[in-house]
């Protein structure tokens, strides 16, 4: 693991059933960056960042993630130690996540069960800091009128936000950010990706952010790694991800919904 990395991949590939999701993938990821993971339906997206927060395991062989230089998983095996790793790591999914018939703000509180115990927060026993963080964070992200609001009644925008929120009171170092923006109306989906490009540039989080919309990956993010039936096909910087390569990694129907103004 390099010195200034938060995060690294090697060697890393998944199997399920006869299909390679993940084909030796070797990756690291420097703090404070703002990486898009982009790639075709399949490609091993998702999968890359279910891995890295260990919430599945990688094929047994060569293959280990380390996060802040400690091992989350190696050899098929999640490390011993990998839930000292997911308390410092937000997840955040496509679908929110959140639990529907509690709260906006219990939600967000929910984030600081890794610090305070699982039974105090069941309970709502929530600590005066925990409280206060978790106020500041829904403000941050603009949604703090809703805080009482039962969670399922708010839009997916508003959800999606309280979920960035709950990893803010969580103090995540690095935000796995997948397909955040997928289910979302355009307005919505540009607020949330400005909301991660604040956090990352103003806060400094480690951001990784996996994409259907390349524009966005193009727009919000500085370096772009994208994957192809799970193999690394791209990693560099977004002003280098051109009309042939991106033809190349989505095939040639990209053309026909490449949008105006694309890079030559």
């Amino acid at each position: 693991m390099t010195t200034d990395a938060v995060l690294s991949i090697r060697s890393v590939s998944k199997t399920f059933g006869s299909r390679r999701a993940l084909d030796g993938v070797s990756l690291d990821v420097a703090r404070g960056e703002m990486v898009a993971l982009i790639g075709p339906s399949g490609s091993g997206k998702s999968t890359l960042l279910r891995s890295v927060d260990g919430l599945q395991t990688i094929d047994a062989g060569e293959g280990v993630i380390e996060a802040f230089g400690g091992k989350v998983q190696a050899k098929g095996k999640l490390s011993e130690k990998v839930r000292d790793a997911r308390i410092r790591i937000g997840f955040i999914a496509q679908q929110f996540n959140l639990v529907g018939r509690l709260s906006l703000f219990t939600n967000v509180a929910l984030g600081s069960l890794g610090r305070i115990g699982f039974i105090q927060g069941v309970l709502g026993r929530w600590p005066a800091e925990t409280k206060v963080a978790a106020m500041q964070a829904l403000h941050r992200v603009g949604v703090s009128d809703y805080a009482g609001q039962r969670a399922n009644t708010l839009s997916g925008g508003q959800q999606q936000r309280g979920a960035i929120a709950r990893a803010l009171v969580q103090k995540a170092k690095i935000i796995l950010a997948d397909e955040p923006v997928a289910s979302l109306d355009p307005v919505s989906a540009r607020k949330v990706m400005e909301i991660l490009r604040e956090l990352n540039r103003k806060d400094g989080l480690t951001v990784i952010v996996t994409l259907h919309q390349v524009d966005y990956a193009l727009k919000y993010c500085d370096r772009v790694v994208a994957l192809k039936a799970g193999k690394m096909v791209y990693d560099g910087p977004a002003s280098g991800l051109k009309r042939d390569k991106l033809i190349d990694i989505y095939g040639p129907e990209f053309e026909d919904v490449f949008w105006e103004g694309a890079p030559a």
